[in-house]
């Protein structure tokens, strides 16, 4: 019993991460540093271009931009702490960061599925319902539909966060991972958890899976309409912008429904360390990328922004 209580007064956790493989350690730490300041870079870039274009400034591009926001806050949530940990001996954290970095995982990942939604939606409307795109995606709705998603995600993360953090530890701080993340928190625990998987489950369900399942029946509704434009120019720039983020959902979606619906100990904890891994950083990298090249108007922004003043000075 006194172990229990003690967790309470616990001052912080050991993040094993990848410290049996000290090989392994030296290269990531390579790899994982240049892969975060390109993030760092290209979703800084995707803001500032969103916002100095005026071009840009369409609800689409207000969704993209809040896009790279929780990138690059999500990103920044637990990589300086790990390219910390890679590259010396000390692999501590303490329970307040460790509670910050918690939250801040599960809520920044929360945000990131609504909104993924919001901008599916978007993408239905414009297609859709040319029409009135600009009528029904007003300023006030797209600022709503950002504020439902920033208030839902977290929420969730206030109500899970805690309860994680409080389950008894009997004296463990190991994690035996290279942030605090839920499900590496919960097989610490000393105590059945089966309670609070299957809460994680609902809330998953919530916050995971419904706005998958709305994704995807806006992207049905998106399918019918393009089969319809006889125009091969007007269906292309559809497959354009919203394959863009087909790609990103698919990323995105694909790591985490497989992490997170099954949260305890059945799943592979080396496999999840490098999922995490490739969810934490590789998917932030690559967004920016993603809608670079295929969106002809990001390019055209990026042109405009870097050599206008040029053409300008020539014309």
């Amino acid at each position: 019993m006194m172990d229990i209580t003690n967790d309470s007064f616990q001052s912080h956790f050991t993040l094993l991460g990848f410290s049996d493989r000290p090989h392994l350690e030296k290269i990531l730490f390579v790899v994982i540093l240049i892969a975060y300041l390109l993030t760092l870079v290209g979703n800084t870039v995707i803001i500032l271009v969103s916002r100095l274009d005026p071009h840009l400034h369409t609800p689409m591009y207000f969704f993209l931009t809040h896009l790279s926001f929780l990138d690059l806050s999500f990103t920044t949530s637990s990589i300086p702490q790990l390219l910390y940990n890679l590259h010396g001996f000390d692999k501590t954290i303490s329970y307040a960061g460790c509670a910050i970095q918690l939250f801040l995982f599960l809520g920044l990942g929360g945000v990131e599925c609504l909104l993924l939604a919001v901008m599916a939606y978007d993408r239905f409307v414009a297609v859709c319902k040319p029409l009135h795109y600009m009528v029904i995606m007003n300023p006030r709705l797209c600022l709503g539909l950002v504020l439902v998603a920033w208030g839902c995600g977290i929420a969730n993360s206030l109500a899970m966060s805690p309860v994680t953090l409080q389950l008894p530890r009997c004296g463990h701080h190991h994690v035996d991972h290279f942030l605090c993340e839920m499900p590496a928190l919960i097989r610490m625990a000393c105590v059945n958890t089966a309670a609070i998987e299957g809460t994680v489950f609902v809330l998953a369900v919530g916050i995971v899976l419904s706005p998958l399942i709305f994704i995807l029946v806006s992207y049905g509704h998106i399918v019918k309409a393009v089969l319809q434009i006889r125009s091969a120019s007007g269906r292309q720039k559809v497959f354009n912008t919203c394959g863009s983020h087909l790609t990103v959902v698919s990323l995105f979606y694909g790591n985490i429904i497989y992490m997170y619906m099954q949260p305890g100990n059945s799943s592979s904890q080396d496999q999840g360390k490098f999922l995490t891994l490739f969810y934490n950083i590789v998917t932030p990298l690559l967004n920016p990328l993603i809608y670079t090249l295929r969106n002809k108007e990001v390019k055209g922004a990026l042109r405009r922004l870097l050599l206008g003043n040029r053409k300008v000075g020539k014309e």
